[in-house]
């Protein structure tokens, strides 16, 4: 017995629409420029996580892990609980992209090289790797003038 097909609706209406017949987006290479075009990183106070990765060339899942390890780097996040990244969020993500892609750091190490440096100077340094000693003999001395002066007022 042969089947016959349902004459109830043409066969154009009863096939479910195709995802082709939406535009695609364009997927973006993964060559794709490190550094976003300067009004769109200045022109937003917030930016989201799917616009930081396109800005800085992370993916999602690694600023995430990145938020994981690095416990400082945790952006705000808005009432629906959306990660909402600021200017300064995304300079971090660069530093610490360098440091871990580009200098070959370990997480250890990058966390150990910021903590020593502290993350607003790494931020000013244009290139950690040159020669950056931090002088902690002039560091304490500086340290005791100020204790000894902070002793002297009171």
């Amino acid at each position: 017995m042969q089947r016959q097909p349902s004459r109830s609706a043409p066969a154009s209406a009863r096939r479910s629409p195709s995802r082709s017949a939406t535009p695609k987006r364009a997927k973006q290479p993964a060559d794709a420029p490190d550094e976003a075009p300067a009004d769109e990183a200045t022109a937003k106070r917030y930016f989201r996580i799917g616009e930081v990765s396109r800005i800085t060339g992370v993916k999602a899942h690694v600023l995430r892990y990145w938020e994981s390890e690095f416990r400082w780097m945790a952006p705000a996040k808005s009432r629906s609980q959306q990660r909402l990244y600021r200017q300064r969020d995304i300079e971090v993500i660069r530093l610490l992209k360098r440091l871990l892609h580009e200098q070959r750091f370990t997480i250890a190490g990058a966390r150990k090289r910021l903590r020593e440096l502290g993350v607003a100077k790494a931020l000013e340094a244009p290139q950690l790797d040159l020669g950056l000693e931090i002088d902690h003999v002039g560091r304490y001395k500086r340290i005791r003038e100020e204790l000894e002066a902070i002793k002297q007022l009171l």
